[in-house]
């Protein structure tokens, strides 16, 4: 009887699969169709995409207006202020909070609970109602205009990754830290050299994260910069909006070269992205 049924099943299972996949590739479709609109518009004429209706394909690809686009501003400048933004914000984000959430993960003092729980409520915070507070301290410290603001905060903890780490901390035998304590070291030696090398696809997950939020940040930018030597990426595509007209295929153009580094990020790091997500999985 079991014999009969094994092939009815592997039939079921085979339609099931089939199933999924056209839907996945449907799906796969639906969200990158934006990314294809984004691209033949960048290699359209000006009268092109005005054009209407509009079309998806242009008459002609016109690849020079990725140089064009670029030399329209000194996006060269605002690509390294952008990455020194980066840079900055990644180390707090990594280190900062690793060391936050290991503190609330394998150390007991007083409070802890309770203190990691006043931690967890800021994320039910709304992040708008909080830009006025803000800019009025930046303010009063003289810190507008200076990149202070965009990278202080990020060595002040982060409730979210701080939580993802604690929970990553915790999938780690305590009995790892507690061998190295009878060897006479200290927690922020445990830190480093134990628990450190240990946490890496987390540490890989927020530094992503972090890459991708700062990268694209184009409200605190917005709000706290003012000279032009010092605008990010994402301000600088504002060269291409006029009062009364815009230039989408110049504007396409930069707005995909600057796509191209997180998605390289992602490619190269998918596994850690992958494994530093999957929190309850995560290896022993």
């Amino acid at each position: 009887m079991s014999k009969i049924q094994k092939p009815h099943k592997y039939k079921k299972d085979r339609i099931f699969d089939t199933i999924l996949f056209v839907i996945l590739i449907l799906g796969a479709i639906i969200i990158l169709f934006p990314l294809l609109w984004m691209v033949m518009t960048a290699l359209k004429t000006t009268q092109e995409v005005a054009k209407y209706p509009p079309t998806l394909f242009p008459e002609e690809f016109h690849f020079e207006n990725f140089a064009v686009a670029w030399s329209k501003a000194p996006f060269t400048q605002y690509t390294l202020n952008t990455l020194f933004l980066v840079f900055v914000n990644m180390i707090g984000a990594v280190f900062v909070n690793s060391l936050i959430a290991y503190a609330f993960a394998k150390m007991r003092f007083p409070g802890r609970d309770f203190l990691f729980t006043i931690i967890l409520a800021t994320m039910m915070i709304p992040g708008f109602t909080m830009l006025i507070p803000q800019y009025v301290i930046f303010s009063k410290l003289h810190w507008v205009g200076t990149y202070l603001p965009l990278t202080v905060p990020a060595f002040l903890g982060n409730a979210f990754h701080i939580f993802m780490m604690r929970q990553f901390y915790r999938t780690i035998p305590s009995e790892l830290s507690e061998a190295a304590k009878i060897d006479g070291a200290g927690h922020f030696y445990i830190w480093l050299r134990v628990m450190m090398p240990l946490v890496k696809p987390i540490m890989a997950t927020i530094a992503l994260v972090t890459f991708k939020g700062v990268w694209s940040d184009f409200q605190g930018p917005l709000l706290y910069l003012s000279d032009k030597a010092k605008y990010t990426l994402q301000l600088g595509l504002n060269v291409f909006k006029g009062r009364g007209f815009t230039d989408w295929n110049y504007l396409m153009a930069v707005s995909f070269l600057s796509m191209i580094p997180i998605l390289m990020l992602f490619f190269c790091f998918q596994n850690y992205f992958i494994q530093g997500m999957n929190i309850s999985g995560a290896d022993k």
